[in-house]
């Protein structure tokens, strides 16, 4: 199933999308469900009755909106890797995002008003979202632990992110972080989200394409990993990497500006799309 979150008379709403229709759940959220351990496809299919809206005239939410944590994972390409200047580390390379940073399918982008950057760079990649977590989890059970996926198009301000050796601000800026707009469920896809194509357009033009088979470490290897040091909740979200093309990486350097739109598509699970939009003045 592909569930998607939206703003319904100016409350968070929860749906299915059914071709271009969107049957309304109600107003419970999937933080809210992956947390009190509810199966999605047995809670869509109690409320088979629910009003139906078009797709096309909703306001999209990000599909969680305050994930228990967001687990990004750096430099898992080799050649995003290699085009970064960085050896091939053989451990994941991990960093944090905020909930405060997403922003949802057809939602500006905001490139920052800080005076020494303009380097707004697009990370097209595809988010984990965890139905189970725990401690130790052994990698031969660790996609048991998925509830679905998604898109993500982790927009990073790259002067911020390379003030430090740490790239936490640069990854955390409000309103940078696209996520959406379908959560879509482990049953539609093949196990690990393995074999799919992940593109990323900007104004059109392909930037980034390559297959997540290319990932150096898989999404079960991510997850038995993580858990390793860290305790995994249901509706933890790992953002799993982005493949080479960079607009940092290119020479000369390919970045984004007000009214440029990018595209984030992997196909089976579908397009994010966002408008970028300078950020207004106090």
């Amino acid at each position: 199933m592909r569930f998607v979150s939206f703003e319904r008379e100016g409350k968070a709403t929860l749906g299915v999308r059914e071709g271009q229709q969107v049957r309304i759940l109600g107003d419970e959220t999937l933080e809210s469900l992956l947390g009190r351990g509810a199966d999605l496809d047995d809670y869509a299919r109690s409320h088979a009755g629910g009003k139906t809206v078009s797709a096309q005239h909703l306001k999209f939410l990000p599909p969680l909106q305050r994930p228990p944590k967001i687990i990004c994972v750096g430099l898992n390409f080799a050649d995003h890797t290699s085009e970064s200047n960085y050896a091939q580390p053989d451990y994941p390379t991990l960093f944090f995002r905020v909930h405060t940073s997403l922003i949802a399918h057809e939602q500006p982008m905001i490139r920052p008003r800080v005076t020494d950057s303009e380097g707004l760079d697009f990370e097209g990649e595809i988010a984990v979202v965890l139905g189970k977590g725990g401690r130790h989890i052994p990698k031969e059970e660790a996609l048991s632990c998925v509830a679905g996926y998604s898109l993500f198009n982790d927009g990073s301000v790259r002067e911020y992110q390379f003030k430090t050796p740490q790239w936490t601000v640069g990854k955390n800026f409000d309103g940078t972080g696209a996520f959406g707009p379908d959560l879509v469920t482990t049953d539609e896809l093949p196990p690990g989200a393995k074999g799919l194509l992940l593109e990323t357009r900007l104004n059109g033009e392909v930037v980034q394409s390559a297959s997540t088979d290319s990932m150096v470490f898989d999404v079960a290897t991510l997850i038995s990993v993580i858990s390793e040091a860290i305790t995994l909740e249901p509706g933890d979200v790992i953002v799993s990497g982005t493949p080479s093309g960079i607009g940092w990486a290119r020479n000369p350097k390919v970045f984004m500006t007000a009214g440029d739109v990018c595209e984030v598509t992997v196909e089976k699970i579908g397009t994010l799309r966002n408008v970028i939009a300078d950020e207004a003045a106090n």
